[in-house]
């Protein structure tokens, strides 16, 4: 077997239609867009969504609310979750995906004072509430923002 003798299979490969090449090639005339209409002249159909001058379906559906795309969307944690990490000293968001508790750190991580915390910890995070660490300051931990 030789690169020469290499073909594809017979009826694998689909020939391009060639319009517009006069009657005789079976595609003649019309270029096989039927007679008249919309779908025949240039310019071709109208986009998806087009609904021949009625209103859009889109159009009509009521938009509310405003979603901000600058928005900073932080991961959760609560000061209760890290007071059930006993045998731990220092948390940091890449800890807390490893031990499951968070599944993602979208733009940081942000810890709320809900609960108490009876330990010193240092906790690394993106942004504190001002609860969260007046209570880690009050069991003698430390907060950092990275």
């Amino acid at each position: 077997m030789n690169i020469q003798d290499i073909k594809p299979v017979e009826g694998s490969r689909k020939r391009n239609k060639r319009v517009g090449r006069g009657i005789g090639s079976g595609h003649g005339k019309t270029s096989c867009k039927g007679h008249k209409g919309q779908k025949s002249r240039s310019g071709g159909p109208k986009g998806a969504g087009f609904e021949g001058g009625q209103m859009p379906l889109q159009r009509t559906t009521p938009k509310r609310g405003f979603k901000n795309n600058f928005a900073v969307e932080y991961s959760i944690i609560n000061l209760d979750t890290i007071n059930k990490l006993k045998d731990e000293t220092v948390i940091t968001p890449e800890l807390l995906i490893e031990k499951g508790i968070i599944k993602n750190i979208r733009n940081g991580l942000k810890v709320l004072g809900s609960g108490d915390i009876q330990r010193p910890v240092t906790v690394k995070a993106a942004a504190f509430s001002a609860s969260a660490s007046e209570k880690i300051a009050a069991a003698g931990g430390k907060t950092e923002v990275i």
